[in-house]
């Protein structure tokens, strides 16, 4: 049975998703790896269009980490031509829903087609004329959160050295400002599945008060109905932010 749809107030803004569980979920059935991205594929598009219906706005998708590339080649070669299936077929849907298609993470590292690809993608969701999207897709590829990090810090030490910034007016602004993210809200709630529970190097900076959910479910498995639970338990829980619990009760009371 599905959970019940959270309150028009209580969906979170930004969504990530972990997308953990395709290669098992092949293993389990006998298939190779492969197969289990491409059933993983159908989760995307459940889940993108769900979010978008129930009000999140930034949604983000763990593609392809930079740990992803020391994997089998074979496998390595069929991510890459999944994302050009998904960038072309998804194209049309997504702009119709007003979904806007952004890439976090050094698209330069993808090979030509899939890069191509995904610049298509990109390009044709832009919404026209300046309007806001409904919903902001963004892809995490060949990314990672430390060296997303670095980038911009050396990104940073470069204009220090030149004399164009002084090392006291650094901040935390300053930083993520020159990130692959930096267009990106902090994340409100971060989901993975598969059963693991940890980060693995995804948005480290911008999930500092996530709330985290995990399930055992695997990626291909995961439907509306688990996405609602994970928004349904966000739904529950109180975010206090450093604050106590009396403190968020009398924010509300005040508000």
């Amino acid at each position: 049975m599905s959970a019940p749809l959270p309150s028009a107030k209580s969906p979170p803004s930004h969504v990530a998703i972990i997308m953990d569980g395709n290669g098992r979920w092949a293993r389990e059935r006998g298939l190779v790896r492969a197969e289990g991205h491409a059933e993983g594929a159908r989760s995307v598009r459940e889940v993108v269009r769900t979010c978008r219906e129930v009000g999140v706005r930034w949604l983000t998708l763990y593609a392809f980490s930079l740990a992803n590339w020391q994997r089998p080649q074979a496998e390595v070669e069929a991510l890459m031509r999944l994302l050009i299936r998904f960038s072309e077929r998804e194209a049309v849907e997504l702009k119709e829903r007003g979904i806007a298609v952004q890439v976090i993470g050094d698209l330069d590292e993808l090979p030509t087609a899939t890069r191509r690809a995904v610049e298509h993608l990109v390009a044709s969701t832009r919404p026209e004329g300046g309007a806001e999207p409904t919903m902001t897709l963004s892809l995490a590829l060949s990314y990672g959160g430390r060296r997303d990090i670095l980038d911009a810090m050396r990104a940073l030490a470069v204009r220090v050295k030149a004399g164009q910034l002084l090392p006291e007016e650094l901040d935390e602004r300053w930083l993520r400002a020159q990130m692959s993210t930096r267009e990106l809200p902090d994340v409100d709630l971060l989901v993975r599945t598969g059963g693991e529970q940890r980060l693995s190097d995804f948005l480290l900076l911008e999930s500092a008060y996530a709330e985290l959910y995990f399930t055992p479910v695997l990626w291909p498995d995961f439907r509306e109905h688990h996405l609602l639970e994970a928004l349904d338990t966000f739904a529950r829980r109180e975010r206090r932010f450093g604050l106590t619990g009396d403190q968020v009760q009398q924010t509300r009371v005040d508000a």
